[in-house]
Parts: C-alpha cells; structure tokens; sequence
C-alpha cells in the first residue's frame, strides 16, 4: 500500500496568496523610492514662487559661485520704493569666499550624498555659517533634485578650509552629477 504525500491544491493556492501580500509591499516600496524627489521650487507654493523674480545675466543654477551681485531679488515692494534703490549695496561676506574644488559621493546604501569640497576666503575677516546649495543632475544633464546644506564652522581670514565627505541630503538613485554653490555666509 502507498499513499500518495502530495499538498492539496487548496494548501498551495493557500501558500501563494500568503506569499503574493510581501511581494506586492516590496515591488510597491521599490517603485516609490526610485520616484524622484520633488525640487525646491517644486515644493514651494505657487504665490511664493510668482512673488519673486530673479533678474540677473548668464545666471545659471550650475554658476560655481552666485553672489547677490550677480543676483537680486525683485519683490512688489522694492519695485515700489525708488529710495532703497539708491541705498548703497554692502560687499556680501559671500563675495569673498570660492569653492575652489569640489567631489561628490554615494553613501548610506546609495542614498545619501557626501560632497568633499575646498572654500577659499580671500576676505579680511573671517567667516562663519556658510549655506551651500547643491544641484544633482542625470547623466543626460536633466535636473533632478536640489539640496541646501549650513556649515556652522569657521573658515579664517584669506584661508582655506577643506570639509571632507560632508552630509548634504538624500538623492535620488539616478543622480551622476553634482555642482555646489555659496549662497550666503556670516562675517564674523
């Protein structure tokens, strides 16, 4: 006599359905992570984004520096009043200041972006609380995600300072190429 140890197709189907809930979480994460993160001016309001206008010449987001001699904001306001207008400009901090090298790395499985770079102060004071703003782009040269970054350290009077492998923020997995820019920067 032998008997037949072969499942029920009713355990199997069982086993399947059981096994198929996983599956569809993980391939649903999977496809959610390798969407793209939203931009800056993505996420900002579209009020906020239509009341500001920057004017300026041969301003790129891929400048290596962006000075606020190169840019200026426009507001209602300031068009308005013609006596700030004639107010003398103050030499920004950040003037003084270059990335003067600049790399980029994966790190944290792939997802975060470690930028090695090298400012070079060429002001008469020292300076402190540098915003640095890095655009991540696809190998095609599409954009892809923007990520801010304050340096709370000190960089010296005409010195320089190199910050090795630094947090910036997440990117996106199809991100190739990286170029920072100063924004802003405290005298000290």
């Amino acid at each position: 006599m032998t008997m037949d140890v072969r499942p029920s197709r009713d355990g199997i189907n069982r086993k399947i359905t059981w096994l198929a809930g996983p599956v569809v979480v993980l391939v649903g994460f999977a496809a959610w992570m390798m969407l793209p993160d939203p931009s800056v001016a993505e996420s900002q309001p579209a009020a906020i984004r239509s009341s500001v206008l920057v004017s300026a010449q041969n301003l790129s987001w891929f400048n290596p520096v962006i000075t606020l001699t190169q840019a200026t904001l426009v507001t209602p306001a300031a068009e308005a009043d013609p006596a700030d207008a004639t107010a003398p400009a103050e030499i920004a901090p950040v003037d003084g200041l270059k990335i003067s090298s600049q790399s980029w790395r994966r790190g944290g499985l792939g997802s975060k972006a470690l930028v090695t770079f090298t400012l070079r102060n060429r002001n008469d004071y020292a300076v402190r609380d540098i915003e640095i703003f890095c655009a991540f782009t696809r190998r095609d040269g599409s954009h892809l995600t923007d990520r801010k970054r304050t340096i709370h350290d000190t960089v010296n009077t005409r010195s320089q300072r190199t910050f090795a492998r630094m947090l910036v923020g997440f990117v996106n997995i199809s991100a190739n190429k990286a170029k920072c820019s100063l924004l802003a920067a405290s005298r000290i």
